[in-house]
């Protein structure tokens, strides 16, 4: 059985190792040119920021996983992570290209105006992007309502059922190692496990993915979610569930010494796909998936509005939410400090209510 000591130990190994892997993962993306171009307007001035940073987060989880190589669960998120890894260095390696240049326009118009689902009142900024904001666009242009300021590289990237595709690809690998428990949350699912774990791992996958986008947001989410879920582990005696957890803790916190504000390198889909995925592994071979889902809270919920924006339930100016709290007026840093402080007060909160109630 695990002590605290050795727990400690694993997460102080896998943060040093990632730091030390983030500085020469970094240096390597600066020779090679691998770098950033934000669409997000008030993004824009990160352009040249190394990413693919996710290399170094799933180096320091590999260095863990070989020097606690008996540890079953370890070693299965390790694995899925890397599974995880690949698939978001490919769809990293697909934007590098340019898809296309989107005008970015700015209404000159004395009256709010629309264009395709927004209304911008007079110096508003906007990309062209629907096909009805680009039929809406050339009506504003000839009328002098709006004016271009600029044109935004659109990356180049995978259709979206390509990309869920992957995901439940990595869902099958972890459902193939036959160590997730058919009892979820007090019922015995049976193979009904499987449709389970597929939802789990496209659904933390994408939560995590949305919530990188600034610097610092989804590694330090995802750094205190997965403390708090080993907290929780060790304070119910599951140490075995806790060490997952730690690696991944250290391996966000490590990435953090340059993710933090102001970036020096981005994880890329290459880190957020192997968190996401990585995250979610530990929760279902520990056993504690309640307690995760609570703990990624703040990302949930941001896919939820996300979801109401595309189906057209809502209307976001830019998505997703932490850009819309951009675009309104909130600076990055705020933000960054608000969601991270809302993901620690949930996580708080839960452990305590656990073990008060």
């Amino acid at each position: 059985m695990n002590s605290i000591h050795t727990e400690l130990s694993i997460f102080i190994i896998t943060l040093l190792s990632t730091l030390l892997f983030t500085l020469f993962i970094r240096r390597v993306l600066r020779y090679a040119d691998v770098r950033d171009n934000p669409i997000v307007t008030e993004q824009r001035y990160k352009a040249g920021t190394p990413t693919m940073g996710g290399l170094a987060i799933l180096l320091g989880v590999l260095l863990a996983a070989c020097v606690y190589i008996t540890d079953k669960n370890l070693i299965i998120t390790v694995v899925i992570m890397m599974v995880g890894g690949i698939i978001g260095l490919a769809d990293d390696l697909i934007g590098l290209k340019t898809k296309e240049f989107q005008k970015l326009v700015k209404s000159v118009s004395p009256d709010p105006i629309e264009i395709g689902r927004l209304t911008l009142k007079t110096g508003e900024n906007a990309r062209v992007t629907t096909p009805k904001a680009k039929k809406d666009f050339k009506r504003l242009l000839e009328e002098k309502k709006i004016e271009v300021i600029d044109e935004v590289p659109i990356k180049k990237e995978e259709k979206e059922s390509e990309k869920i595709f992957a995901q439940i690809l990595v869902s099958l690998f972890l459902v193939a190692t036959g160590a997730v428990s058919t009892s979820v949350m007090g019922f015995n699912l049976g193979l009904l496990v499987i449709p389970v774990v597929i939802f789990g791992v496209v659904g933390s996958i994408n939560a995590v993915n949305l919530i990188d986008g600034m610097d610092g947001l989804a590694a330090g989410i995802v750094g205190i979610a997965s403390a708090a879920c080993a907290i929780f582990s060790i304070s119910t005696g599951n140490f075995a569930g806790s060490t997952p957890f730690l690696v991944i803790a250290g391996a966000c916190f490590g990435f953090l010494a340059f993710n933090r504000y102001p970036a020096t390198i981005f994880m890329g889909d290459t880190g957020s796909i192997a968190l996401g995925a990585g995250y979610i592994t530990a929760a279902f071979l520990g056993n504690v998936i309640y307690f995760a889902v609570i703990a990624l809270a703040v990302p949930i919920v941001s896919v939820i509005v996300s979801l109401m924006h595309r189906a057209h339930i809502i209307k976001l100016p830019v998505e997703p939410l932490h850009h819309t709290l951009n675009y309104k007026g909130l600076s990055e840093k705020k933000i960054i400090i608000l969601y991270w402080g809302l993901t620690l007060i949930i996580c708080a909160a839960a452990i305590y209510f656990y073990h008060a109630l």
